[in-house]
C-alpha cells in the first residue's frame, strides 16, 4: 500500500490555557463543528500531572481527541491534546514532543508550540489564549500575526483565571477578544472565508 501522502496545508487551531482552562475548552469545542476541516491542539501548560483532557473532552466533540504521541500526523476534523512534560513542535506535518525546555517556574510550553507552528505550518493559522496562570503563549502571538495568523483572547470576564488572556491582550497582538462560545463562531467565520486557508499565497 502507498503511504497516505501528509497535508499542512489546512487550518490549525491552537488552543492554550491552564488553571480554569477545562471550562474554557468544553465550552468552545461544543460549538464547533466535526466536518470544518481544522485541527485543534490543545496546549495545556501542565508540568508535572498527567493530562486527562484526552478522556474528558470526548463528551463535548464528537471529533475524535488524541493524545499526542511523537510522529503522530496532523489531521484535519480532529482534536490533539499536548501531554505532560514535553515541549510540542511540528515537523512535515507531524507532532514532534521534545524535553520541556523549561523545567523550572512556570512552562512556556505554549509559546513554544506557537513559534514551530509559524515556522513550519503553511495552513492557516489560529492562536487562542483561554483562562490559565502566567503568561505563556503571549510571546510567540506578534510571530503568528507575522505570518497571516489570526489570534483570541478569552474575554477576562468570562475566564475562571484571566491572567493568561489578561498577558496576551498586553502583548498588543491580538486580533480578537471574546467568550468561548464566540470563539468558536468566529473560527467557523475565518474558516469559512478562508477555504484554502493558504497563508503562504
Amino acid at each position: 500500500m502507498k503511504p497516505i501522502p501528509v497535508t499542512k496545508d489546512f487550518p490549525v487551531v491552537c488552543v492554550g490555557g491552564s488553571a480554569g482552562g477545562l471550562d474554557a475548552y468544553t465550552r468552545l469545542l461544543k460549538h464547533l463543528p466535526a466536518d470544518l476541516g481544522i485541527a485543534v491542539v490543545i496546549v495545556n501548560h501542565l508540568r508535572e500531572v498527567a493530562t486527562q483532557l484526552h478522556k474528558i473532552l470526548p463528551r463535548y466533540t464528537p471529533m475524535p481527541v488524541e493524545l499526542i504521541t511523537e510522529g503522530l500526523v496532523i489531521r484535519r476534523n480532529h482534536v490533539f491534546i499536548i501531554p505532560a512534560q514535553r515541549d510540542l513542535h511540528v515537523l512535515d506535518g507531524e507532532f514532534r514532543l521534545w524535553p520541556i525546555s523549561k523545567p523550572r517556574g512556570w512552562p512556556d510550553v505554549i509559546t513554544v508550540f506557537l513559534r514551530s507552528l509559524a515556522r513550519n505550518w503553511d495552513g492557516k493559522l489560529i492562536a487562542i489564549i483561554v483562562s490559565g496562570y502566567d503568561g505563556d503563549g503571549a510571546a510567540a502571538l506578534c510571530e503568528i500575526r507575522e505570518v497571516g495568523g489570526i489570534t483570541i483572547a478569552q474575554e477576562l470576564q468570562t475566564a475562571t483565571q484571566p491572567e493568561m488572556p489578561a498577558s496576551a491582550i498586553a502583548s498588543g497582538c491580538i486580533d480578537f477578544v471574546l467568550s468561548p462560545e464566540n470563539i468558536a463562531r468566529q473560527i467557523i467565520i475565518l474558516t469559512q472565508n478562508d477555504p484554502m486557508a493558504q497563508i503562504m499565497a
